[in-house]
């Protein structure tokens, strides 16, 4: 089933001389529950195309489908509740908020919805993050490891049908690297989210059910991986 549907995306930043083409005419779908990686070196628009993705950020041309509904044919207030509920984002840098607690900082999308917390939802993924006894700490007494595990709960509280994940170990060591690859993995798995992870890593790539390179804004390559 296509889940996700991107027809002849386009992405242009600046005019004139300073125009710079991110995204030229990118065609894809990723089906529901898919595992898919993106790669590519810097500057070939990995971020942007996540980006557009998720809602954050808008196309110059194309169209986005999410389950069978045009992305950007949502008003401002539309688009703000499909990248609340819909999409679950994993930045590299942690984005934290240094005076929250664990919980606090998981819960904040739920809250900024205006939402009660799911206390089940919230006891299962501190769970499955291993941050049992860790609900009070503040950010700054965690390590790279735990904080990105956190940023992993927040994004996942929601149940979004979407996880968007941009170079989410690119701060870590390998075996933090692996343990937060596999977090994602058993949120694909269990709870049947479509997971779309950019990264360098080709060891990362290589567990994806499908590999897509991009460079210079375009797709060079579609590798099935696994089905």
């Amino acid at each position: 089933m296509k889940f996700i549907q991107v027809e002849d995306l386009c992405k242009v930043y600046g005019k004139g001389e300073n125009q710079v083409t991110a995204l030229d005419h990118v065609s894809f779908h990723v089906d529901k529950g898919e595992f898919v990686a993106i790669i590519g070196p810097s500057g070939s628009g990995k971020s942007t195309l996540l980006h557009i993705l998720g809602g954050v950020d808008i196309p110059s041309g194309g169209k986005v489908y999410v389950d069978g509904n045009d992305v950007y044919a949502q008003n401002s207030e539309q688009l703000a509740v499909f990248r609340r509920r819909q999409v679950g984002l994993v930045y590299q840098f942690y984005n934290l908020i240094p005076v929250l607690n664990v919980t606090e900082n998981i819960t904040l999308p739920v809250l900024m919805d205006g939402r009660e917390v799911n206390q089940e939802r919230l006891r299962e993924i501190l769970s499955v993050l291993g941050l049992n006894g860790r609900e009070n700490h503040l950010p700054n007494q965690l390590s790279g490891g735990q904080q990105q595990r956190v940023s992993i709960g927040r994004a996942l509280i929601n149940a979004p049908s979407v996880v968007l994940a941009d170079e989410p170990t690119g701060n870590l060591d390998s075996k933090n690297s692996q343990e937060i690859v596999e977090l994602l993995k058993i949120s694909n798995r269990k709870y049947g989210q479509t997971l779309i992870v950019i990264t360098h890593d080709e060891n990362i790539a290589l567990q994806a059910d499908r590999i897509l390179a991009i460079e210079d804004g375009r797709i060079i390559r579609d590798e099935v991986i696994r089905r």
